[in-house]
């Protein structure tokens, strides 16, 4: 059968990143594995090579895998297991044309960013990293009634962009801290759903951000939400709004929101992801009312066990002759 492999082989497994001990003992355990000695992202030359040398590769967010690339793999590539719900960096629909199957691992970050997500919110509301600076500097000289005000999230709207797991784990949090919950997806969620998350659907992402307060971008980045938060829906925004992102950087114009920061038109940003990922806008760096983070939103011990396990579940799945369980096709993008 094309594309599956029997249960006799010992599939040859390529991993591009140091993943944790566990994951990368268990992978030894059960393939014939080629691990990274140094944990550098691989180049695009050694990729290629790799591509060709191996049964299955095992890709994280910083291996761009595209139409080309996928052309120098030879016949010998059968799955690309990636270490990573996001899949914008692998050409899925060119792997499938060429009998390549690719899978993900869906869920096992979910609690781990809506927790980032919410502290990005404290952190810029109530300006912690301010606080923070000051306390290193020793130049705190003690408690003063006007001195470090920030603002609360209770009661504020809140604004998802992406109602998918992520959105609505941020959801349930937001309810807690008391924040009215309002959403923008391609799909409206079903009536129990709404209700159970206290949830306003908006058809309209223009009029949802003309009316929010916090921002939250949870959204993949596709061909459709490349720059969707664009210069003119920015500045649909209150100047008193604050953006907090934990997906993907390509959906913010970086420079459209960089500009705006800087004039006073929003209020702040809390960033776990960048449009040029680790390359930053050097302007937007030095914006004192925004936090910046090196892209943490599932960096647990437990989010990176649990992503490890999916790995080894769809490539043992796929050996076993079976379909991938966490499979992505071309029309789930």
């Amino acid at each position: 059968m094309a594309g599956t492999a029997s249960p006799r082989d010992r599939l040859k497994v390529t991993v591009t990143r140091r993943l944790p001990p566990a994951v990368e003992s268990r992978i030894a355990e059960l393939f014939d594995v080629s691990l990274r000695d140094v944990d550098v992202r691989m180049t695009r030359e050694e990729l290629a090579a790799a591509m060709r040398d191996t049964d299955v590769l095992v890709p994280t967010v910083t291996d761009q895998i595209d139409a080309n690339l996928l052309a120098q793999a030879g016949d010998r590539l059968r799955l690309i297991a990636n270490y990573g719900a996001g899949v914008d960096h692998i050409d899925v629909e060119s792997a499938r044309r060429r009998g390549v199957l690719v899978s993900n691992t869906p869920g096992a970050a979910t609690e781990d960013t809506a927790d980032m997500a919410i502290a990005l919110m404290l952190a810029v509301t109530r300006r912690i990293p301010e606080g923070l600076a000051e306390m290193q500097a020793g130049r705190w000289e003690g408690w003063a009634p006007t001195a470090h005000l920030g603002g609360r999230i209770g009661g504020r709207r809140l604004g998802i962009l992406g109602m998918g797991r992520i959105g609505q784990a941020i959801a349930r949090r937001a309810n807690v801290f008391g924040m009215q919950v309002h959403y923008h997806n391609r799909r409206r969620l079903r009536p129990e759903i709404e209700e159970d998350l206290k949830a306003t659907w908006w058809e309209s992402l223009d009029q949802m951000l003309a009316r929010v307060d916090i921002l939250s971008i949870n959204a993949p980045h596709t061909p459709s939400t490349f720059h969707l938060l664009n210069a003119r829906r920015l500045k649909l925004m209150k100047p008193s709004a604050v953006i907090v992102n934990t997906s993907r950087g390509e959906v913010i114009d970086e420079n459209a929101l960089t500009r705006m920061l800087r004039a006073g038109e929003l209020a702040g940003a809390g960033l776990d992801v960048f449009e040029h990922g680790h390359e930053i806008n050097p302007r937007l760096r030095d914006c004192p009312n925004v936090v910046m983070l090196p892209h943490m939103g599932s960096a647990t011990v437990e989010g990176r066990a649990e992503m490890g396990e999916k790995v080894i579940i769809n490539i043992k799945t796929f050996a076993d002759g079976h379909r991938p369980p966490d499979l992505v096709l071309p029309g789930m993008l």
